[in-house]
């Protein structure tokens, strides 16, 4: 074995799990709320990352979708992500919390999946054999199942679920988990074998799942200089064109939150003197999110600036991220005050979000506020504000106050951020990102964020959690973001009416698919559509560039049931896709969509439905309607 002792070819990643609360600290890992993205996000992660090649069946690495499942909870109030038990409906199970490993499956083709610490309605997660098996019978996986780090041990010693270490190997592996992340198994395995709580089969049937995984990857081959990867190293990462890539995707990702009057771009001729100030302002640590690699000659932001305007000066304001002093305050005034222009970075970092550590508060940390009031008090003209961290923060004050122009969300952006920001700054880039969860109040800290459900409940003052659901005021809405143009959007062409009794596959005999009626609402359960291939449609989008600067965005087309429907999404993401368009000019865009996939929900008893009736498509301010009929 040609990797021992060296860096595998095994990674375990992606996450994509659900972003369902704000406040959870590895959401920063993951594509955001909506379970649509997740699932794009997983196939296209999956897809690049594995590739396929030589052999039938031979990929370059082993990807994992984790953590399977209902795993967003780190530690809060007393709950622990090693006991929590995550009661979950079968309706939100079944359209929330699953599509994104179905996806990674199914399209993706994963060769691993990672079941998580936490219980699902009472049992542990790593030994749902229902759930588990279910991944291998109905969506076809082929690999192998790892638990998370130490997950088996905890299900004797911290949730008391079995009364040995040995019924703890016997449940997992007898449910279909393959090996152990950590010593566990290799310490406690053969005293289940010698106790009879486990028999040579469950091993035979883990160790072939394992190696097939590793004859995929070619690690039984002969080394030979011509493998992939037998002689990369940091020459190969720190490239010139992996820099490019990594700063494209800080391009593409920062979302412009508020730009009053236009302030931005700045003019270059004109700013003689720029104030960078914030804990993070000149701090490549701050740059990067959970599980950062090694950077390569990271750049951050006062050097960035640097790089564009001569006389820039520093002041932190704060120590660091946390910020209980007010010491620094002085010193950033001070500095604000001799400016042409101030840019202010706030927001998190790993002390306040990360693994094995949730928020308990959606404002900016300690005084950093405080902070903003104090230099915004005193410049000469309004401040930029640039806000770091993988969740949403309450920026309602900035968002009201004249004297902060505009408000940049980079998320965490990695080494070449510093870099980036004066691109966007000053115009050579035009931002066009938006965001992929909603950015909540910070009286939506009051909801028990140990709460799986995602339906609003009234009856008990429950406001449902993310856009689908979410019945509450927002700071900032999901899919939000602006840009230095102004884009708008004409429907050119979608189907009036789509009929599921036509969807029978080309030679089969076209049938008309029963339908249900509950509470006055007619649907169809998808696994009832003859072909849900057939009755995916196209629809075309105008996308005009009404300003005076050329520039790339998502173009988000969503669709919602015409009649509200309780226990049914307010609306749903049905596509997306990026489009560059020229000042003056429109681009057309074909978007498909699946009705079957990305129009239905779960009913109460979590099978897949489609209503039919009136269904409304919009894409901006531009609404379309079409009628789906049996």
């Amino acid at each position: 074995m040609h990797n021992a002792g060296q860096a595998g070819l095994t990674y375990w990643a992606p996450n994509i799990n659900i972003f369902r609360d704000p406040r959870w600290g590895r959401g920063q890992e993951t594509s955001g709320e909506d379970p649509a993205v997740a699932a794009a996000y997983s196939v296209e992660y999956v897809q690049g990352f594995q590739g396929e090649y030589g052999k039938e069946g031979r990929i370059m690495l082993s990807a994992c979708c984790k953590h399977y499942t209902a795993y967003d909870i780190e530690k809060w109030e007393g709950f622990s992500r090693y006991t929590f038990n995550a009661k979950v409906t079968e309706q939100d199970l079944e359209d929330t919390y699953q599509p994104p490993f179905k996806s990674c499956i199914q399209e993706g083709r994963a060769s691993c999946l990672m079941c998580s610490y936490n219980q699902v309605n009472g049992v542990p997660m790593c030994a749902r054999k229902d759930l588990l098996q279910k991944t291998r019978d109905e969506w076809g996986f082929q690999g192998y199942i790892t638990s998370d780090c130490d997950a088996v041990g905890i299900i004797h010693d911290e949730q008391g679920y079995t009364s040995s270490d040995e019924d703890s190997v016997a449940i997992v592996l007898k449910a279909g988990m393959d090996i152990n992340c950590g010593s566990f198994l290799i310490r406690r395995t053969k005293s289940a074998i010698e106790k009879g709580k486990i028999q040579e089969e469950d091993i035979d049937r883990a160790l072939y799942n394992l190696f097939s995984v590793q004859l995929r990857l070619g690690i039984f081959d002969k080394v030979s200089d011509n493998q992939l990867f037998t002689r990369l190293g940091p020459n190969n990462v720190c490239t010139k064109e992996h820099r490019e890539l990594a700063a494209e995707a800080v391009r593409q990702g920062t979302v412009l939150l508020k730009n009053e009057n236009s302030f931005l771009p700045l003019k270059r001729s004109e700013v003689k003197h720029v104030a960078i100030i914030g804990p993070s302002a000149n701090d490549a640590y701050a740059m990067g999110g959970d599980y950062t690699g090694v950077a390569c000659d990271p750049t951050t932001f006062l050097k960035g600036i640097q790089a564009y305007v001569t006389q820039t000066t520093f002041a932190a304001g704060c120590k660091d991220v946390p910020c209980n002093s007010t010491d620094g305050f002085g010193e950033a005034v001070e500095a604000a005050k001799r400016a042409d222009i101030v840019v202010l970075v706030a927001g998190l970092n790993l002390t306040e979000e990360t693994e094995d550590h949730d928020r308990v508060s959606l404002l900016l940390p300690g005084k950093q506020m405080d902070l903003i009031h104090s230099v915004a008090s005193v410049t000469k003209k309004p401040i930029v504000l640039v806000l770091l961290g993988g969740g949403p923060v309450d920026v309602s004050f900035a968002k009201q106050d004249r004297r902060i122009a505009s408000i940049l969300w980079l998320g965490y952006p990695g080494e070449v951020g510093g870099e980036v920001l004066p691109e966007i700054l000053f115009g050579k880039y035009n931002p066009g990102g938006k965001l992929p969860l909603t950015w909540y109040p910070e009286s939506f800290t009051a909801v028990p964020m140990n709460d799986m459900n995602m339906r609003a409940d009234a009856s008990r003052g429950y406001p449902g959690r993310t856009y689908r659901f979410y019945t509450g005021d927002v700071v900032y809405g999901f899919g939000y973001g602006l840009s230095y143009s102004k884009y708008s959007y004409s429907i050119l062409q979608a189907p009036k009416k789509i009929s599921l009794s036509h969807s029978s596959a080309p030679g089969l005999i076209s049938r008309k698919p029963a339908y249900t009626r509950r509470d006055g609402l007619d649907y169809v359960k998808t696994e009832d559509i003859a072909s849900c291939e057939a009755v995916k449609f196209s629809v075309h989008i105008a996308v005009s560039n009404d300003g005076d600067m050329e520039g790339s965005h998502a173009v988000l087309l969503f669709a919602r049931s015409k009649s509200s429907v309780p226990g049914f999404p307010i609306k749903q993401l049905v596509g997306f896709e990026r489009v560059h368009t020229a000042v003056g000019s429109a681009t057309n865009v074909e978007i498909t969509v699946d009705p079957c996939k990305l129009m239905s929900a779960a009913n109460r008893e979590g099978t897949r439905v489609l209503l039919l009736g009136a269904h409304v498509l919009t894409v901006g301010d531009e609404e379309y309607e079409l009628l789906i009929e049996a």
